[in-house]
């Protein structure tokens, strides 16, 4: 990876520029039976998209803080690139009330409207799909993020310096995030081409380095999984032959 990456998303950047069709995200819900795999470029594709609607649709500028009322999944992962892409902060279930804009899963929508600002919803279901009833006073994510451009560029330029990340009452530059993520990195024994599967949530740093930014700032993947607590007996130790794992965060 490039040592002068100094936010996620140039960590992103250089994911691509690097080997753009190497996994990036696997993601299971074993709740649902889902799985979804997404290469870097697959991936990078979802946050451009994702950041232009971000900067255009909803008018977000660098600074703005955006509450993030997410679980781990692969859909909360663009949010946060996307969020670094624009210079946006994000504040993972931080409270809605005192945001710019708030994005919600299913599951938080009432909390979510006390945000005064945009809200989008996310319905979480298998391939990204939409709400059989988009939820009044939000924007539906699958409906609204599909026509978005494929590439992105900021308005204006991202400072590495400025805040970038909120979580468990802690806030983080972009420059933080990216050096965490690389001494995590060491801390676990993830290097390029590991492959690191998380079970934590994430509503912790732990859950976000774990299941994203660790893995990312070296050149590794990850197999993000939710609800694990609902696999079969024996099905931890096939996923990890399966997915060819390395390290694993419970």
């Amino acid at each position: 990876m490039n040592a002068n990456d100094r936010t996620p998303a140039d960590l992103l950047r250089s994911a691509l520029a690097a080997d753009p069709g190497r996994p990036l995200v696997t993601f299971y819900d074993d709740a649902t039976g889902e799985r979804v795999e997404l290469s870097v470029a697959t991936f990078a594709n979802w946050v451009a998209k994702t950041a232009n609607l971000l900067q255009g649709d909803l008018a977000a500028e660098p600074g703005d803080r955006a509450v993030l009322l997410l679980p781990a999944h692969w859909q909360t992962a663009v949010w946060l690139l996307a969020c670094s892409s624009v210079g946006v902060v994000a504040d993972v279930g931080g409270d809605p009330a005192a945001a710019d804009l708030v994005v919600s899963g299913p599951d938080t929508l009432e909390a979510a409207r006390a945000c005064s600002g945009e809200r989008v919803a996310l319905a979480l279901r298998p391939l990204g799909g939409r709400f059989p009833q988009p939820p009044g006073g939000f924007a539906d994510y699958a409906v609204e993020v599909p026509g978005q451009g494929d590439r992105f560029a900021p308005y204006a330029p991202v400072d590495p310096d400025a805040p970038a990340l909120a979580v468990g009452g802690a806030e983080l530059s972009g420059t933080g995030v990216v050096e965490r993520a690389r001494a995590d990195a060491g801390r676990l024994g993830v290097t390029a081409g590991s492959r690191v599967l998380s079970g934590l949530s994430y509503g912790t740093w732990e859950g976000l380095s774990c299941g994203l930014y660790a893995a990312l700032a070296v050149g590794g993947s990850v197999v993000l999984c939710r609800h694990l607590d609902q696999l079969a007996e024996g099905g931890l130790e096939k996923r990890v032959e399966d997915e060819r794992v390395t390290v694993t965060v419970r």
